[in-house]
């Protein structure tokens, strides 16, 4: 196993005998990766399906990656080939692109180590980047460890999400995940107010004075907030008369 892990890494570094190439980010800055399709098959089902549904053009898969940087791409790629990665001198942030980057191709083992290692050596950071993170925890069920980790804070200090300048920007389930928390600290009002505060900015054409609404401007509202309303109480709805 120790030769095979040597031997692998010198594989892709030398591109002998490739079969795929794989251009990864957008130009001007894109860059072009040269490797072998069944490496890539075995080690990853998101390249499986990716290579299943590509046609060969002179013997060569061709491959775009737009959404990735080359920077995690150079790191997940070599870990494909040899089992290993570093994360020394690696900002937090690059090493929250790995887990993303991971995440999407589906190595589910460096999944829960990432997770693992940004919680218990980079929690100051995570908590700094509160809204970020809660929303990333929220994109996809791998990332459990983040979730409950952002979970246990926000039961002692909801005002790090609910006064947020980005709290109008977290998606719907993350926000309904939120208000299902009954040991949340914080007035009941100020959770319903902020939760129409971010309802308007989901609401497009919605006049900035609540005087200068009409019944379709309410309907309106109601529609985007027709998910957040069973968990808060139909009782508050309809003092708001909508």
């Amino acid at each position: 196993m120790t030769n095979f892990r040597k031997i692998l890494p010198n594989f892709f570094e030398s591109e002998y005998n490739y079969d795929t190439i794989i251009e990864v980010g957008e130009q001007p800055d894109a860059q072009l990766f040269k490797v072998h399709s069944a490496i890539l098959y075995q080690r990853s089902s998101y390249f499986q399906q990716k290579l299943t549904n590509t046609i060969k053009e002179n013997n060569i898969f061709n491959i775009n990656l737009l959404n990735i940087s080359v920077k995690t791409f150079n790191f997940i790629i070599k870990y494909i080939y040899g089992g290993i990665i570093s994360l020394e001198n690696l900002e937090t942030s690059d090493i929250l692109d790995l887990l993303i980057g991971f995440n999407e191709f589906n190595i589910s083992e460096s999944v829960d180590c990432l997770q693992a290692r940004l919680i218990e050596d980079h929690a100051s950071w995570l908590r700094l980047n509160f809204v970020r993170i809660y929303q990333i925890s929220f994109q996809n069920e791998n990332f459990k460890a983040l979730q409950q980790f952002c979970n246990e804070i926000i039961v002692k200090n909801p005002n790090l999400i609910f006064d947020s300048d980005d709290f109008t920007t977290i998606k719907e389930n993350a926000l309904i995940s939120l208000l299902k928390h009954d040991e949340l600290q914080l007035d009941e009002s100020v959770i319903w107010d902020k939760v129409i505060l971010w309802g308007k900015a989901r609401t497009p054409n919605l006049p900035p004075n609540y005087e200068q609404w009409n019944k379709e401007n309410f309907k309106s509202l109601k529609v985007t907030l027709q998910n957040c309303l069973p968990i808060l109480g139909i009782f508050k709805f309809l003092v708001m008369k909508f």
